[in-house]
């Protein structure tokens, strides 16, 4: 049968029932320091989804990349913009540097708006992504200045949903194609 708690020690713990008060020694105390909150950084890119049609099918150029965790996932080409870049000019420069096939802008898909944290900085991202019809090149991953893209491949776009990592990219897809089935 276990005994009743204790009453409290002054400076102490009460002790839980069938135990012995802990005693705190406020000399070995540990003080925790409030860390000083991460700088906000604004980061925005651009990319997207070129299309080609092949034997009747569009199919989009995706890239595969390592995420953080050292895991290869396949997701849109996309990248920052430089100096005074629009974001369309953005998304086709990034799309040939990371698939090498060169794009016109058809339309604008949407903005995906997100943050994430580093060791030194949070980070709030956002993303501009556009619908591109591919002019010219052929795919490889040769020209990725980062040479984060370890992979590129076509990709019907009606498959690209259980293909891309992310939910917001897959959304984008299904935007794509119903832009693409609503031109047929």
């Amino acid at each position: 049968m276990s005994s009743p708690a204790r009453p409290p020690v002054p400076g102490g713990v009460p002790a839980p029932p069938g135990g012995h008060p802990l005693r705190i020694d406020p000399r070995h105390s540990i003080t925790r320091v409030p860390s000083a909150p991460l700088p906000v950084v604004d980061e925005t890119s651009a990319g997207g989804i070129v299309v080609s049609r092949r034997q009747g099918v569009d199919h989009a150029a995706v890239i595969a990349r390592r995420n953080r965790a050292g895991r290869l996932e396949w997701c849109l080409p996309k990248g920052h913009l430089e100096g005074n870049e629009t974001p369309e000019e953005a998304a086709v420069r990034e799309i040939a540097e990371e698939t090498g096939i060169t794009g016109e802008v058809l339309r604008r898909l949407g903005v995906i708006d997100y943050w994430f944290s580093g060791d030194d900085r949070r980070v709030h991202k956002v993303v501009h992504h556009f619908l591109l019809g591919a002019t010219g090149g052929f795919l490889t991953v040769e020209g990725d200045p980062d040479g984060e893209a370890e992979d590129a491949a076509w990709i019907p776009v009606a498959e690209l949903n259980g293909v891309l990592a992310y939910p917001n990219e897959r959304r984008l897809a299904e935007a794509a194609l119903v832009v693409l089935v609503g031109e047929e």
